[in-house]
């Protein structure tokens, strides 16, 4: 199974940029990565209203699969997913993936132990709050909170600028798949 890694904060912390940072970076060295967005809005499809795909879902299709020459999309029409994080990862089960990054849905891995994280935040009360609550392995700190400190006190948590030292949390993270 994938090694699957939070990337959790609130709004405009810097989850996505951590994201894309580390996908990028582990997907160059030949890693197979898997990524997971939290949508907080209810109404909300990836779908384009109009398109023949939504005309299904509409007409009441549960599962819709799109196939181009470049990609496969898969739209289920389900609530079951949403709050169970077993059923989100199901979903990526059989892709022989390396690492699932997680971005979001706090409130599902906070508890978890099986569940790396990695928490942004955009200063220290921010991080403060995230780790009320916020069960190890905790992996490290990034985002806006990065450009001033670059360790808490009183935590043994790395605060990493990515601009600076982004490869010491892709090293991090790399070391995790080689411990499998």
């Amino acid at each position: 199974m994938a090694v699957v890694v939070a990337v959790v904060g609130h709004k405009k912390s810097g989850k996505t940029w951590t994201m894309e940072y580390l996908i990028s970076r582990l997907a160059e060295m030949g890693f197979k990565v898997g990524a997971v967005k939290h949508i907080h809005e209810e109404g909300i499809t990836i779908d384009t209203p109009g398109k023949d795909t939504w005309r299904f879902a509409k007409a009441g299709a549960k599962v819709i699969l799109s196939a181009s020459p470049d990609e496969v999309a898969l739209i289920k029409k389900s609530k079951m997913y949403y709050g169970n994080l077993d059923n989100i990862l199901e979903c990526l089960k059989g892709e022989d993936l390396d690492f699932i990054f997680i971005e979001g849905f706090h409130s599902l891995v906070a508890k978890r132990t099986d569940v790396y994280k990695i928490l942004t935040a955009k200063d220290a009360e921010d991080l403060n709050s995230l780790l009320v609550g916020t069960e190890p392995p905790i992996l490290a700190a990034t985002g806006v909170i990065s450009e001033s400190i670059s360790q808490l006190p009183h935590q043994n948590l790395p605060v990493i600028n990515l601009k600076l030292r982004g490869e010491e949390l892709v090293n991090i993270v790399k070391a995790l798949v080689q411990r499998k």
